[in-house]
């Protein structure tokens, strides 16, 4: 299992701060792609460009390979003034 986490405005939109999911994926961009496939809000919410990956606490990219255990966290990228 693999603990998924959603920050900021990707949990309000999505309605979801955390889940678990079957590590049944190789890259961190098949599990996106896996869950757009739910349909809206999630296909608009997890659009290229809208969101930030990190793997177990650090920064990490849609090419990370994520194993059993780990935890991935999406939020939208930050920008400041």
């Amino acid at each position: 299992m693999i603990r998924i986490c959603y920050f900021a405005r990707l949990a309000e939109e999505l309605g979801c701060r955390e889940e678990e999911l079957d590590s049944g994926f190789d890259t961190v961009r098949d599990l996106v792609e896996m869950l757009k496939q739910r349909g809206e809000p999630w296909q608009s919410t997890l659009s290229d460009g809208k969101l930030m990956v990190a793997l177990n606490h650090t920064m990490g990219s849609l090419d990370s390979q994520p194993a059993d255990g780990d935890e991935i966290a999406f939020f939208p990228p930050v920008t400041g003034g």
